[in-house]
């Protein structure tokens, strides 16, 4: 995580005493109205790309006139910042979709609730051996996330290649048959913000990599193999929040993140459709 949460000393016994996806008992006071004359703080936890950038054209644009400020929290992985939510660190946060949402809920026990997609971001697949699909033969060697959600996302993508056929909702690399994997590619899992890495071993023959990790690493779906369209796409990323949490802020940032402004910033920002709004 970049930017350090702090402990109040008062509270570490508390924390201690709660389990690991137990959260904080106490709930801080609903924000019933805003008021552009003293704003109110609400702290969001966000991937740094695109979600931040977004979220700091929300705060530099359009929040102060609506009597919020926000705090952002930039995290570099898919974990922690469910984590701050849950224990009372975030009050929301913006970097997950639907699939991931769901899985992380019913694997940690969470209760949240979520907003309506905000953007999408393509999931593509690079190669530094390739310059075409079909090039890609029996055998070959293709990383994935070790994220099951995002996984199975991955295999349609290279189901409509037709490198890989009968692809589930639920399949994963590790119970794909024979059948469903005829050219007999070998699959390998890593933590999804390292598949960037993978690009440079010599071994590997395709990496398929998440839209945040391919905008921070400075790549351009322009340059690859495969990508996901945006078209309907599934995997919208949405706010977050505690369930029943909900209330005038979020309420706002929801508005805002959902404006005919934001939606030039992303147009503007990303027009190769890097990032794509989805509303």
């Amino acid at each position: 995580m970049r930017k350090a949460l702090t402990l109040v000393a008062t509270g570490v016994a508390t924390a201690l005493a709660l389990t690991a996806c137990g959260g904080s008992d106490s709930t801080p006071s609903a924000v019933e109205s805003l008021d552009p004359a003293n704003p109110v703080t609400l702290t969001v936890g966000a991937s740094p790309t695109p979600h931040a950038r977004i979220l700091e054209f929300v705060r530099d644009n359009l929040a102060e006139e609506a009597g919020l400020e926000l705090e952002i929290q930039e995290f570099d992985d898919y974990i922690t910042p469910n984590i701050s939510l849950n224990d009372g660190d975030s009050d929301v946060n913006y970097y997950q979709h639907l699939p991931y949402l769901e899985s992380q809920m019913e694997s940690q026990g969470y209760e949240f609730e979520h907003g309506a997609g905000i953007h999408v971001e393509p999931y593509a697949a690079f190669s530094e051996k390739h310059e075409d699909v079909s090039s890609i033969g029996d055998g070959a060697r293709v990383m994935v996330t070790n994220d099951p959600s995002n996984q199975a996302r991955a295999l349609k993508m290279l189901e409509e290649a037709g490198l890989v056929q009968d692809i589930a909702d639920d399949s994963s690399v590790l119970t794909l048959t024979d059948e469903q994997n005829p050219k007999g590619l070998d699959f390998q899992e890593n933590q999804p913000e390292l598949l960037v890495n993978d690009l440079g071993d010599p071994t590997v023959d395709l990496a398929i990599i998440n839209g945040n990790y391919i905008l921070e690493a400075g790549l351009s779906t322009d340059d690859a193999l495969l990508v996901e369209s945006a078209e309907d796409n599934p995997y919208a990323n949405f706010l977050v929040w505690k369930t029943g949490a909900k209330d005038a802020r979020i309420d706002k940032l929801e508005e805002l993140l959902h404006s005919p402004e934001t939606k030039a910033f992303i147009e503007e920002t990303w027009p190769n459709g890097d990032v794509t709004a989805a509303f």
